[in-house]
């Protein structure tokens, strides 16, 4: 086996440069539902908003971010096309899940400063580059908030995704064979979700609006099954978002 060491390298958001990228990894992290959203729009609040989150890349600025991740105030910035979209889409999804439905639809209908956390990466980035990102970002909310800037936040709401494995259409007699088999446990992208919902107020998953113009054999992930992506929710109250962040670095570890 051979081993390929790869230098990944933290940079602040550069709107000269990070715009395609960033919305190539918004339109993965929305899955069937990306084409509901100003995806250009939500590129350059979160490249413009360059003091908080960060890309990381490999060899150098210049090139085109393998993983994002930032936070945006949805209070602050409701009044504006994308966030006005994602907040009567959250809420709606939100609705659907009754582990979700109590808590977020009904917060982010409060008025209070609520910060959006938006994060992908491409496949197969190692999760190790993630707890950095995360860190970084907590001392640039925290430095900001020192200088009276609008990061003070109640709650953090992480928009995520996840699948379950499916049964594939494509052998009817297979699948029937199959049909008296437990639902499939949740599987996730993001290795560091599982960890990081066990500090959440509330968490959950939720079907995509679009997912029926989709077919999981699409995405088959293995001979005999396809894959059914799905919305993923964790609502983290903001004194706990440190402790959670100590979790998933010491569940995943980190980059060295």
């Amino acid at each position: 086996m051979n081993i390929v060491n790869v230098d990944f390298e933290l940079f602040n958001y550069d709107p000269e440069i990070d715009f395609h990228g960033v919305k190539t990894l918004l339109r993965q992290l929305f899955d069937a539902d990306a084409q509901l959203f100003d995806l250009s729009g939500l590129s350059d609040m979160i490249i413009t908003q360059n003091t908080i989150g960060s890309t990381c890349k490999v060899d150098g600025k210049e090139n085109d971010a393998y993983a994002f991740i930032t936070v945006l105030n949805m209070q602050e910035h409701r009044s504006k096309k994308p966030i006005a979209q994602l907040i009567e889409y959250l809420s709606e999804r939100a609705k659907t899940n009754q582990d979700l439905a109590g808590t977020v639809p009904e917060l982010l209908a409060s008025g209070k400063h609520v910060g959006l956390v938006l994060s992908e990466r491409l496949i197969n980035m190692p999760a190790e580059v993630i707890p950095p990102m995360w860190r970084f970002m907590i001392e640039e909310i925290e430095a900001a908030v020192e200088d009276k800037e609008p990061y003070e936040f109640t709650h953090y709401l992480v928009v995520s995704r996840t699948y379950h494995e499916v049964e594939s259409t494509l052998d009817q007699t297979e699948r029937k064979k199959k049909k008296g088999r437990a639902e499939a446990e949740l599987q996730y992208f993001h290795p560091e979700d599982e960890e990081m919902r066990k500090h959440a107020l509330a968490s959950g998953t939720y079907s995509y609006i679009k997912e029926n113009e989709f077919v999981s054999d699409s995405k088959r992930a293995f001979q005999e099954a396809g894959i059914k992506p799905c919305g993923f929710m964790m609502l983290i109250e903001a004194n706990k978002i440190q402790r959670a962040v100590q979790a998933i670095t010491e569940f995943v570890g980190t980059a060295t």
